[in-house]
């Protein structure tokens, strides 16, 4: 079949992981540009990066540039035109696929890399030091590179008065929420998450880019050890996302007319083929429940729609990984079931997690699979704050017959229900959902939870009393009644 010229196309995707001593390690420029160089050596078209038009960065943390991505093409011998870097949030990456296949298919640009890296283990090793990286800088009045996106204000008051504010705080009050609804006890829950954690490090395994490859049974999971500490009930430590790495990531994306001129061979080409963005209500305060995504499902089911397929057509998938309760959610929005594969990397806990750039290894890891098999289809999720802003694509080696499409669901997911905020509640309540918050010796800390009020309003509370924090890692007491006093305390009745 013809293919558009203008038609988007990823035709290389490069990783790199580094594990040397904090005095070797290098910045996160000079990982994005060995990922970078990666992916042109994967296109089969190495003098591709001299042809990029535009460098886009996903936002580091381990190291602010006011434009690192003229350092990376200074790093890869490239000038481009334009250079920009994302927003904060887990679901950047494939934002900026969608929206650099979307400028690809206008016209704006030919060829594209996008990329993203932290060195994190090196800063927090040298931090312990009391040492800072020796990274090269640039000059002082460097002008700051394009912004992509817009910035997204994801607590509300009432949560950061409680002193939630943290992921490992919220996604554990999701994962509560799950486990009540599905009827578990708090050991068959654990016996659950330890089995879906564990298919994961199987993955991983297998992955030569993964931070770590060790296979993890599900009793080696769930149970607390020295080595793997309760964070966030139920979560032990190796259930939250592995930040604690040196990676990086590339994509180069072009024209299928800039492939061919470049002379990248075409069993080297997998497309973009539909994508999807939305949040879901900004402040987890007002959300419906704690259980769903209804920005997932309505962005799922359109970016299906504008694929031509449906869920039982994808042959591989890369859920979003920060928590057990991320892919828990996103995959009961989607239709995907827990007995199968969810992840092609092995996801953020063992192939690791470097803040916001994870979705970009994912989709580079999805590229060989998807040549392998020309007729699959691949769909990759992502996710950034609290289950709060998502981004889908669907992508296949075989070309797209209307070209790339895209849409926004915000509208739709603004119009669903939100719930009230009742802040300041003082009165009786009924437990929605809970965690305890462990301090790093292991002993519980602080519990949060998410209350009803009479008026099925919600209000948020805490408490140190050490009889409910035992209670709550115990037993179930969501719907169980209580009080709040006057400081947000709860005491049950």
């Amino acid at each position: 079949m013809a293919v558009d010229p203008r038609t988007p196309v990823v035709v290389g995707g490069g990783q790199f992981t580094q594990k040397v001593p904090p005095e070797e390690a290098r910045s996160p420029v000079a990982l994005m540009a060995d990922a970078a160089r990666r992916a042109a050596d994967d296109a089969g078209a190495p003098g591709a990066l001299a042809a990029v038009d535009s460098v886009r960065v996903v936002m580091q943390l381990s190291r602010r540039y006011a434009d690192a991505g003229a350092l990376v093409a200074a790093e890869v011998g490239a000038s481009p035109r334009q250079t920009a870097v994302t927003t904060m949030g887990g679901n950047s990456p494939q934002t900026l696929v969608n929206a650099t296949a979307l400028a690809v298919q206008r016209g704006e640009l030919d060829v594209a890399l996008v990329c993203g890296a932290e060195a994190w283990r090196t800063r927090m090793a040298l931090r312990k030091l009391d040492r800072t990286p020796d990274w090269p800088g640039e000059p002082e009045g460097t002008p700051a590179a394009e912004v992509l996106g817009e910035e997204l204000v994801m607590n509300a008051p009432a949560e950061t008065d409680r002193g939630l504010f943290m992921p490992v705080q919220v996604y554990p009050l999701f994962e509560c929420a799950l486990r009540a609804a599905a009827g578990r006890s708090v050991e068959e829950h654990a016996e659950h998450l330890g089995r879906l954690w564990s298919a994961f490090s199987d993955v991983a395994a297998e992955n030569p880019h993964a931070w770590s490859r060790e296979r993890r049974t599900p009793e080696e999971v769930c149970t607390p050890s020295p080595d793997n500490r309760m964070v966030g009930f139920p979560y032990t430590k190796v259930m939250n996302s592995n930040n604690d790495v040196d990676q990086g990531a590339a994509l180069l994306i072009c024209s299928v007319e800039a492939a061919r001129r470049l002379g990248v061979p075409e069993d080297r080409w997998v497309f973009p083929h539909a994508g999807t963005d939305a949040h879901d209500h900004t402040f987890v305060s007002n959300r419906d429940d704690l259980r769903s995504s209804p920005a997932i499902r309505l962005a799922g089911r359109r970016v299906f729609e504008l694929a031509g397929i449906g869920v039982d057509d994808l042959s591989f998938v890369d859920l979003y990984s920060c928590f057990p309760s991320a892919v828990q959610v996103a995959a009961a929005e989607l239709g995907l079931g827990l007995d199968r594969p969810l992840t092609v990397t092995g996801g953020m806990s063992f192939a690791g997690g470097p803040w916001n750039d994870y979705v970009t290894h994912a989709i580079a890891t999805m590229l060989p699979l998807l040549r392998e098999e020309p007729s699959a289809w691949g769909l990759c999720t992502a996710n950034g704050g609290y289950l709060t802003k998502h981004a889908l694509g669907v992508y296949s080696a075989r070309p797209p017959a209307e070209g790339f499409r895209w849409e926004s669901v915000q509208d739709s997911v603004d119009a669903l229900p939100a719930r009230e905020l009742a802040e300041g509640h003082a009165g009786p309540v009924t437990v929605e959902a809970y965690t305890v918050v462990h301090e790093r010796d292991g002993r519980p800390g602080t519990a949060f939870a998410a209350c009803r009020t009479p008026e099925d309003a919600r209000a948020w509370a805490t408490s140190t009393a050490p009889d409910l924090l035992r209670a709550m890692t115990e037993e179930e007491l969501v719907g169980r009644e209580g009080e709040l006093d006057a400081d947000g305390v709860l005491h049950l009745l």
